[in-house]
């Protein structure tokens, strides 16, 4: 097991096949949640279709778009890590305890100044969102002066440049979006749940992210390449799919953290209220304490 940086919380390893227990947690997580995740779901879908109605006839900012959205999908997901934090606490898993977490946030924080960590996830938000609006500008620029000729509908991007004689703009353009797509993914698989659960400063958040990267280069290989093609199957008709998609790998990404990082160190962000009493017959969490 690596050793910890100082000032890090301890990375764990995990089996290579880990990922497909952090998705079937998730799936066992919105299963018992129910509306409340699906409702976040379709909220972010419904995002997704006004990105679309707003670029439908410029499918060059569609495509960028779109990946701009993926981009920042971690800071969207804050809602799933709250609600699997609380079955896990075996607290109740509802409205409630979305808007208890928010509001302990402002509560706590009042009159802090914009350096403190009551800033943390708007700033790490911030950049995100910057780095998907570049990507947008960059995806645009490269496919309308690029393109052998214009692209306006899905049809033409997959004829004028997936599957063009000469492939070199589609090589660059995957290889742009990967130079991009690569560092923000190693900077936020774990940084944002640790900073919604956790007293953690940005930079911990990130490096912590990193460490667990470089810990578990196999495992998160395998989790990037899900979190891609289950996306993807989600932006299937109408981006319905995204209803179901989106709520399952957030309350994964939640289990991903709780298995690679063990944050016993830091103080929770948020203290834990009593559980409820146990249900007969319910069953137990597989989250891993920390």
């Amino acid at each position: 097991m690596p050793r910890p940086t100082p000032l890090l919380p301890q990375v764990r390893t995990v089996p290579v096949t880990q990922p497909l227990v952090w998705l079937a947690r998730g799936w066992r997580d919105l299963r018992r949640i129910g509306w409340l995740s699906l409702a976040h779901g379709l909220a972010l879908a419904l995002a997704g279709l006004a990105i679309a109605a707003v670029a439908r006839d410029r499918f060059w900012l569609l495509v960028g778009a779109l990946s701009g959205f993926l981009v920042v999908a971690p800071v969207l997901a804050t809602s799933f890590y709250v609600l699997s934090r609380a079955l896990e606490r075996g607290e109740p898993a509802d409205s409630g305890a979305v808007l208890r977490t928010w509001l302990f946030w402002q509560s706590s924080h009042r009159g802090e100044k914009m350096g403190t960590d009551y800033w943390c996830l708007v700033r790490f938000g911030l950049l995100l969102a910057l780095a998907g609006t570049g990507w947008v500008l960059t995806s645009a620029a490269l496919i309308t002066l690029l393109a052998p000729a214009p692209v306006q509908q899905p049809a033409d991007f997959v004829q004028h440049v997936v599957l063009a004689p000469d492939s070199s703009l589609f090589a660059l353009w995957l290889g742009l979006g990967s130079l991009l797509a690569a560092p923000i993914f190693a900077s936020s698989v774990v940084a944002i749940p640790l900073l919604l659960d956790r007293r953690a400063t940005l930079w911990q958040a990130v490096l912590t992210s990193w460490q667990a990267v470089l810990a578990n280069p196999l495992p998160l290989a395998l989790w990037a390449a899900l979190l891609l093609a289950l996306t993807l199957l989600g932006l299937g008709p109408l981006l319905l799919g995204l209803v179901v998609v989106m709520p399952v790998l957030g309350h994964a990404s939640w289990h991903a953290y709780r298995d690679l990082v063990d944050a016993a160190g830091l103080p929770l962000r948020e203290p834990a209220t009593p559980p409820a009493p146990a249900t007969p017959g319910a069953p137990a969490s597989n989250g891993m304490a920390s």
